[in-house]
């Protein structure tokens, strides 16, 4: 019999690549409209953004957490805590490896919420091309925060199927953001065509 933590780790894999269609659907906001109708259309590109947004999110901590073999990085290899439940070791050295990529990716989501507002960031419906904040620098600073906090928590849970899971996240991410651009292309054109040139898609621009 097969136990269902043994297979934990590919549920929430599968899961999460599900989601990536119903995004597709949830940002198709010409398609949806003439389907359903302005209003209709409307209220399901919503209701699939937040599905498949909270989807990609919980299954992503579903790898991190999964029960699967670990890596232990030889220096410093002592073992700090045992996380209750989830019975995890925390290294030191995982710790000190993983603490900067876990920071810069709260920073990024955090300012790209903060530039954006929450209904934008949960429904992928702007009203306008945001240049302002963070946007300045780099174009989808949400998803390049879900890379590098995938990066770090697999690292700081030592979780060897999920650090190894990277390409597959990185490819997620890149795929959703140009589905994104195709529509924010459709939506405002030239004005977004230009912006695109100016600004990075995922290597944050540091000069201004």
């Amino acid at each position: 019999m097969i136990d269902i933590k043994d297979t934990s780790f590919f549920i929430c894999l599968i899961v999460l690549l599900i989601c990536l269609p119903l995004h597709f659907l949830s940002v198709s906001h010409s398609k949806l409209t003439i389907l359903f109708g302005e209003q209709k259309g409307d209220k399901l590109g919503k209701a699939l953004g937040i599905i498949s947004g909270w989807g990609f999110f919980l299954c992503l901590m579903g790898l991190w957490i999964s029960p699967q073999p670990i890596f232990i990085i030889p220096a410093f290899n002592m073992k700090l805590i045992i996380l209750p439940l989830l019975n995890i070791p925390i290294y030191l050295m995982h710790i000190i490896l993983a603490t900067p990529f876990i920071i810069i990716s709260i920073w990024f989501g955090i300012s790209g919420v903060l530039a954006t507002g929450l209904e934008v960031a949960d429904y992928h419906k702007p009203n306008k091309v945001i240049r302002k904040g963070i946007y300045a620098k780099i174009r989808h600073p949400q998803y390049f925060a879900a890379i590098i906090a995938h990066i770090g928590f697999s690292i700081l849970f030592a979780g060897l199927f999920s650090l190894l899971s990277t390409p597959i996240i990185v490819i997620y991410n890149y795929l959703i953001s140009r589905k994104e651009e195709i529509e924010l292309i459709k939506e405002f054109g030239k004005e977004y065509e230009e912006y695109k040139e100016k600004v990075p898609m995922f290597i944050p621009r540091l000069r201004k």
